[in-house]
């Protein structure tokens, strides 16, 4: 039979053993031979870093494509002295060389036909109190293959295709599906 004391000093040998190993590991040593130990789990990816690594990425190519949508546009005067602005160049061919800015939503219309689809939404200047002026609303055509027309409102009383609306924006772009 063990006595107490040995016992004791089995116990105390076993703590001391593991703490010298545990010493070691943790300072990339090697543990003493015919011991074993447990490797460590692979550090897991921070989820914080990924997330704050994927939105600079995000950042960085919206700076891209705002330096790029910059440099294709140019601000022009239209009919009737109206000031817009085209984005990109019409490819060969395009329908959208015909109009203008300044166009009535009626002539662009009457000129390169129909839309694939169209819609209308406000902007800022239909919040401000007691504004009764122009360019509350606007309304945007899309042209499969060709891009979008942006008609500037002129009156809040009618709006719609045939409304008021004057051509302000002409966006080309050859890849556009033609729905908004």
């Amino acid at each position: 039979m063990i006595s107490l004391t040995t016992k004791t000093s089995l116990l105390a040998a076993m703590i001391g053993t593991t703490f010298i190993l545990g010493g070691c590991a943790s300072k990339g040593e090697q543990p003493a031979a015919g011991t074993t130990t447990t490797a460590a789990a692979p550090a897991q990816p921070d989820p914080k870093a990924q997330e704050k690594a994927r939105k600079e990425q995000e950042k960085a190519a919206e700076k891209a494509r705002d330096a790029e949508r910059k440099a294709n546009t140019r601000e022009v005067v239209g009919i009737n002295g109206q000031k817009g602005e085209v984005i990109g160049s019409p490819a060969p061919g395009s329908r959208f060389t015909k109009v203008q800015i300044g166009m009535s939503m009626r002539q662009v219309v009457d000129t390169i036909g129909n839309p694939n689809d169209e819609g209308s939404y406000i902007t800022g200047k239909a919040w401000i109190p007691y504004y009764y002026g122009n360019d509350r609303y606007r309304t945007e055509f899309a042209y499969k293959g060709a891009g979008r027309l942006i008609f500037a409102e002129n009156s809040s009383w009618y709006r719609g295709r045939y409304g008021s609306g004057r051509l302000v924006k002409i966006i080309h772009d050859a890849k556009d599906s033609g729905y908004r």
